[in-house]
């Protein structure tokens, strides 16, 4: 895998641990989920007037993915109701990189080296260990956020296939994003009512520059994916929980335990040997 994609990658891991901190802290979260996508929908929007549209045999997957990024935004707040920060976010991106390697040998055709599984096994492992407490994973947001993974997965796959396709990573992302943006108000208006959507309220800017921030963080992800390993890429952009404890330490008064030390050496360790 390139220095560059590398790079890149850890880069829009940060990113990523940014914008759920942000969600994490909300009140109403599925309001600024919602308001995220909104902002997703109009920049994706405007930046597909300037490109051209993606090839139409990656229209399937563009589809696809903007539904399965609908549910896994669903589990995603579900889980933060009932979970804090500290637990979810590890639980939910620890469980996918090892399902996104597995199903892109048998979807993607990819080949699994054995470097590659051990880095992924231990950057998975790593994270997992992050959300242990008195050696249990105690949250009753526990099967929300297994099931964050598993759209973590799917939608990984489905858009590493889908990109390849496409002919440009950028067009890809803008008509996916735009589609996946879309869906969500109308989620939202379904679930609730338009009034309280379109309803001024403090933390809009803040919950739409959250969705700013999100966008990118997956269109480097995307155009990681159009040229390296999907399980590699996903490992890589799950070391996300690096950040986010640093965040919970330097911003949010969280502690930085032995445990969480031991947790992020494993999650390095990893990192290198898929690099």
């Amino acid at each position: 895998m390139p220095n560059s994609l590398i790079f890149l990658t850890l880069f829009a891991a940060l990113l990523h641990a940014s914008w759920n901190a942000l969600l994490r802290g909300g009140h109403d979260r599925l309001w600024s989920m919602t308001i995220m996508c909104i902002a997703i929908a109009a920049v994706s929007a405007v930046g597909a007037l300037f490109i051209s549209p993606p090839n139409r045999a990656s229209w399937p997957f563009a589809i696809l993915s903007a539904v399965l990024h609908v549910g896994y935004n669903l589990c995603l707040v579900r889980s933060y109701q009932t979970g804090d920060l500290g637990q979810i976010y590890p639980v939910a991106r620890g469980s996918s990189p090892l399902l996104i390697t597995l199903a892109a040998a048998l979807f993607a055709d990819e080949k699994i080296t054995a470097h590659t599984l051990l880095g992924v096994a231990l950057v998975s492992g790593g994270i997992l260990f992050l959300a242990l407490r008195r050696r249990k994973i105690v949250t009753p947001g526990l099967p929300y956020a297994l099931a964050t993974g598993g759209f973590i997965a799917a939608y990984s796959v489905v858009d590493g296939m889908g990109v390849r396709l496409a002919g440009s990573p950028l067009a890809y992302t803008a008509w996916m994003s735009a589609l996946w943006g879309v869906m969500m108000p109308a989620v939202y208006i379904l679930l609730r009512d338009a009034r309280s959507l379109w309803q001024p309220r403090p933390g809009t800017g803040m919950a739409a520059l959250g969705g700013v921030v999100s966008l990118l963080a997956y269109a480097i992800i995307i155009y990681a994916m159009s040229g390296a390993p999907l399980g590699a890429v996903s490992a890589l952009r799950e070391t996300s929980v690096l950040f986010a404890a640093l965040i919970g330490y330097l911003f949010l008064g969280e502690s930085l335990t032995v445990r969480k030390i031991a947790a992020c050496s494993v999650i390095a360790i990893g990192t290198l040997i898929i690099g």
